[in-house]
């Protein structure tokens, strides 16, 4: 694979106590990590080739689907969504979907999500963000944020026991001092959207998206297509 080359990359942002001290879900990279080693982050990474061929129980709700849409390769919302539920599981062993059995052959990789009794379901996903890693680095993501209300989490949200070892420190972080430890800038920039907008629970009228590309920087806004009056 090209190193060197953009690959399409879910993240979630995961609050928790939003009616009192908001925290934020968070873990360590590794400092052998060849992307941004070190860092804190959100949960997240890039898409698998299989994950457009998961079923959801439930899709990402407009108008934030129409949004992933926007500037897009077609069906690309229902893999990215995948994605986000996938690595939220495998780096935190956290479970966002449904009870209930898979109808068919389960993938490898689905395996031990399966195992839990659940099938994965997007409607807890919000998009909020997305950003493109400016060129230079040793990685290149489109990621895409969607953040994510723990209240919709299945089972004990500080049991990280069932996670992988890609992120160490699991760590429920207070939204208010968050940006006091090592955070990439995206990061950064991601957290300063989702506080100021914490108490709103409606999708934001618009997303920002930091496009970077060999020309240029953008900072552009993702509003969707218009949805047809009832």
């Amino acid at each position: 694979m090209d190193k060197s080359a953009v690959r399409d990359a879910a993240t979630v942002i995961v609050l928790r106590d939003l009616g009192t001290q908001p925290r934020v879900l968070m873990g360590q990279r590794g400092a052998r990590a060849a992307f941004m080693p070190n860092k804190f982050v959100f949960p997240g990474g890039a898409l698998d080739p299989g994950d457009a061929d998961i079923p959801l129980v439930h899709p990402v709700p407009h108008p934030c689907l129409d949004r992933l849409a926007e500037d897009a390769p077609a069906g690309l919302e229902t893999a990215l969504a995948v994605a986000a539920i996938r690595e939220l599981w495998e780096e935190t062993g956290l479970v966002l979907g449904h009870p209930g059995a898979w109808g068919g052959p389960v993938p490898a990789d689905w395996a031990d999500f399966a195992a839990t009794g659940h099938r994965p379901s997007a409607e807890a996903l919000q998009f909020v963000f997305r950003a493109i890693t400016p060129p230079g680095r040793p990685r290149r993501f489109d990621a895409r944020f969607f953040l994510v209300d723990a209240a919709m989490i299945r089972g004990d949200l500080d049991d990280f026991s069932r996670a992988s070892d890609e992120l160490s420190h699991l760590q429920w972080v207070p939204l208010a001092t968050a940006r006091e430890v090592d955070l990439p800038f995206i990061t950064e920039v991601a957290l300063a959207e989702v506080g100021a907008r914490l108490h709103d629970p409606n999708p934001p009228a618009s997303v920002p998206f930091f496009r970077n590309d060999d020309e240029q920087s953008l900072f552009l806004r993702l509003r969707g297509r218009p949805m047809p009056e009832d």
